[in-house]
């Protein structure tokens, strides 16, 4: 089987879910079921979401990827990423020190803030926190994060929530291909041709929430994601076929008898 592998976890679905942004608790529930993904994202200072949604998962098949969503400094960040921590326990998921690092200070494009981020990681991981920091496309902060001991990287295809698709396609390659840890592409992807192509390209797993709340059918949407995630990874690992700068014929020119 084809498995994720995450710090010690092990994931056989490639597709992480966020939580927000849904109409109602249910209908993020029946995404989350629909997509098939086993981690989920909450961003724990809107507490009220993780409040409403507790109940209606199992938290023995759902694996809490908490986050510092809302932080704009690396000191608030830090911490709300120690509150997480003691929430997590709450749910039972003793063993679970993920979490998934935003500094965000830019209140309109809501561009993570680079510096801030890798401070805030570097402080995390001697916390023993396993870290996937939020980032820009940005292959040299990718390998600076993954020098310091985070667990994945997280680069954005396009800015949070815009549905603008695939930004940063050459820097997103340049990072697949250097980075020896997981990369995980976050925020943007707005359709299912975004995922699959990402994951043709070699990302380890993507995260996903606007696309899939904000859809007139949120859980057919996250199926639709569940399948494209699917096709991109097992694309990957066939290989893709050689370009050409000319046509080549796909049946034979000999042994025709006219």
């Amino acid at each position: 089987m084809d498995v994720f592998s995450l710090h010690h976890y092990q994931f056989s679905s490639r597709l992480i879910l966020g939580t927000g942004r849904y109409a109602t608790p249910l209908l993020a529930k029946q995404s989350i079921e629909a997509s098939g993904c086993q981690m989920v994202t909450v961003a724990i200072r809107r507490f009220h979401a993780l409040h409403a949604l507790t109940p209606l998962l199992n938290w023995q098949k759902y694996c809490l990827l908490p986050n510092t969503a809302g932080c704009r400094t690396c000191s608030e960040a830090i911490r709300v990423a120690l509150l997480a921590r003691e929430l997590v326990q709450q749910l039972g998921q003793h063993d679970n020190c993920l979490i998934k690092l935003e500094v965000i200070p830019d209140p309109v494009y809501l561009l993570p803030d680079a510096l801030g981020t890798l401070k805030a990681a570097e402080v995390l991981v001697r916390k023993g926190f396993i870290v996937l920091p939020y980032m820009n496309a940005d292959p040299v902060l990718a390998l600076q994060l993954e020098q310091i001991g985070c667990a994945a990287v997280m680069p954005l295809a396009s800015p949070i929530g815009s549905g603008q698709g695939i930004q940063h396609l050459h820097s997103l390659h340049m990072i697949i291909q250097n980075a020896r840890v997981p990369v995980i592409i976050d925020a943007g992807l707005a359709v299912p041709s975004d995922a699959s192509r990402v994951m043709e390209m070699g990302a380890s797993a993507v995260l996903i929430n606007s696309a899939i709340a904000l859809s007139p059918s949120p859980a057919n949407m996250a199926q639709a994601m569940k399948w494209a995630v699917m096709a991109g990874r097992m694309a990957y690992l066939a290989g893709r076929m050689p370009l050409s700068p000319l046509a080549q014929a796909s049946s034979a020119s000999f042994g025709s008898f006219l």
